[in-house]
């Protein structure tokens, strides 16, 4: 795996990778190391375990719905819990599974990649990331409480989530604001540390398309997560204290909330996706050895979409009543924000195009990727047609669409992500063999799941409900048998990383043929103090 390498386009002086030893003085052993840590590879491999325990979670929840609607009629849950495991399995897979899972990749990634010895505040990160096991322990324990949990769908609509509600709803707002806390403060850090703690020699436009996503998200998060806080800061005062903000008895409306939800949750949909490009952006050209085609083109196009993704937040609300002036303005900002994208994807096909490549399992997943993903933005352009969208809206298409771009895509990326830097953490090759079978496993469940919804959807399904027309029954039928297919699967994943974990083939330090970042100027497994005399980097042009 590890033949003759190329020179690499950023030259590493030698007191960079040689300053990559162990600091004197051992930590803290046992659980006190893990709950004080500040260093941002452990703090990193926390974030990864957390999500990795919520994706399986998140994915039981999810087994649990399909397995209602395997076939037609109520078979093994009331619709009341069918309802909040709907609920669950939203909130857990976005707020607990993708989006600490590119934190635990941002911590462990961004110091290697731009030669800092770690985040620039460690404490503020060791705080971040233990308020995320809290919050999600009070979200998990409405399961518990009198009435039960959120029932009332991911994005939590007024009135169901206030009028309506079960009592275990504040616990359910608790929680929420303390992983927004979480998420402000990790974006203030990822910032700080590449505003701060480059290389010397190293200029904005070096740094690794994943830094950069990374750069642009975080601003995101910061912009948008008050937003949440604000919104659910309103339910709590509505259910608790009288107020009337989403009451229209009161004087209030429910579409406020609608507006104010997703004005930050179509930037949040770019915040679970940024890092997604980022990621496929640093394992295409390593595995095509090739350079990334249109570098800047490709920042400039990841800085278009987080600014256009503030201006297109009421294409989730076509149905509500809008003025047409209003409905025409979202429907074209829809369709604009398809070019950056489309960009990206013309530039990793033609970083492709002549490169020796080789399909080792991150690759394998970076190409599905780029495949699925796109065929998830197709949807979403008939989406943005506002008299469509009359007709797909609240249906099994809208499913179809979202789940396109966040398990292939998100999800997707980040089992890439961890196989491509699994010999920078472990000192050892992810299992090659097994990972083939995962991929496979993981790509012909995803399809059977996810792809039948696009018809039941357009025959006109609607979504989040525990039973169905007979005329559904097979479209159901497969989506269920590939949802089992794949949640399984994922336990091939968690044993190709025990394995790598334990030992394997021998990885060194730039374990990729094609690999040209920092981080691989670092011995495999990374030291645990990394870059404490900083390197110099010496930039190339860009193709």
């Amino acid at each position: 795996m590890a033949s003759k390498l190329p020179k690499s386009p950023l030259e590493h002086s030698a007191g960079g990778a040689g300053a990559a030893a162990e600091s004197p003085g051992a930590p803290p052993r046992g659980l006190l190391r893990w709950l004080l840590t500040t260093n941002h590879k452990e703090i990193g491999t926390l974030y990864l375990v957390f999500s990795l325990s919520m994706f399986f979670i998140g994915g039981i929840f999810a087994l649990v719905v399909r397995l209602e609607l395997f076939q037609p009629g109520l078979q093994f849950v009331e619709p009341e819990f069918f309802n909040q495991m709907t609920t669950l399995h939203g909130l857990i897979m976005v707020f607990a599974a993708v989006m600490p899972a590119f934190t635990g990749l941002a911590n462990w990634m961004i110091p290697l990649q731009i030669g800092a010895p770690d985040m620039a505040l460690p404490r503020l990160n060791n705080f971040s990331f233990w308020l995320l096991p809290v919050a999600f322990t009070l979200l998990l324990a409405t399961l518990l409480m009198p009435g039960g949990g959120p029932n009332f769908g991911w994005t939590f609509y007024a009135p169901l989530s206030t009028t309506y509600a079960p009592p275990s709803t504040t616990f359910f707002i608790l929680g929420m604001h303390l992983a927004g806390i979480s998420s402000i403060l990790g974006a203030i850090n990822i910032i700080a540390t590449i505003l701060n703690l480059r290389a010397p020699g190293m200029r904005m436009m070096d740094m690794p398309l994943f830094v950069w996503t990374w750069l642009i998200t975080a601003f995101l998060l910061i912009a948008v997560m008050p937003v949440l806080a604000g919104v659910i800061t309103m339910m709590l005062l509505d259910i608790n204290f009288g107020t009337s903000f989403f009451n229209a008895a009161g004087g209030g409306d429910p579409v406020l909330f609608q507006h104010l939800f997703w004005f930050f949750g179509h930037p949040e949909v770019y915040i679970m996706i940024l890092p997604a490009f980022g990621i496929v952006s640093v394992i295409i050209p390593t595995f095509a050895r090739k350079p990334l085609f249109g570098y800047a083109s490709m920042v400039y196009a990841t800085a278009s979409i987080a600014i256009l993704s503030f201006l297109v937040w009421a294409h989730h609300m076509f149905v509500v009543g809008l003025p047409l002036v209003a409905e025409l303005f979202f429907m074209y900002t829809t369709m604009l924000i398809a070019v950056p994208t489309g960009v990206k994807v013309f530039n990793w096909i033609t970083t492709l195009f002549q490169g020796s490549i080789s399909f080792e399992t991150p690759m394998l997943f970076a190409l599905a990727f780029v495949v699925l993903f796109t065929i998830g933005g197709f949807s979403g352009l008939m989406l943005a047609i506002a008299p469509a969208d009359f007709q797909y809206h609240d249906t099994y298409f809208v499913v179809a669409h979202f789940h396109y771009v966040l398990v292939p895509g998100a999800i997707f990326s980040i089992m890439a992500a961890v196989y491509y830097w699994l010999p920078k953490w472990t000192g050892h090759y992810p299992n090659e063999r097994l990972g083939r079978w995962h991929f496979w496993l993981s790509v012909i469940g995803v399809n059977l799941t996810f792809f039948p919804m696009h018809f039941s959807g357009l025959a006109g399904m609607p979504r989040r409900i525990p039973d169905y027309a007979l005329q559904f029954a097979d479209f159901n039928l497969v989506s269920s048998l590939g949802a089992f297919l794949f949640g399984f699967s994922q336990l091939l994943f968690v044993v190709v990383i025990v394995k790598c974990v334990r030992g394997g083939e021998k990885a060194p330090a730039k374990a990729w043929e094609g690999a040209q970042d920092l981080e691989w100027s670092v011995p495999s497994p990374a030291p645990l103090h990394t870059f404490e005399t900083p390197p110099h980097v010496t930039p190339q042009p860009h193709p």
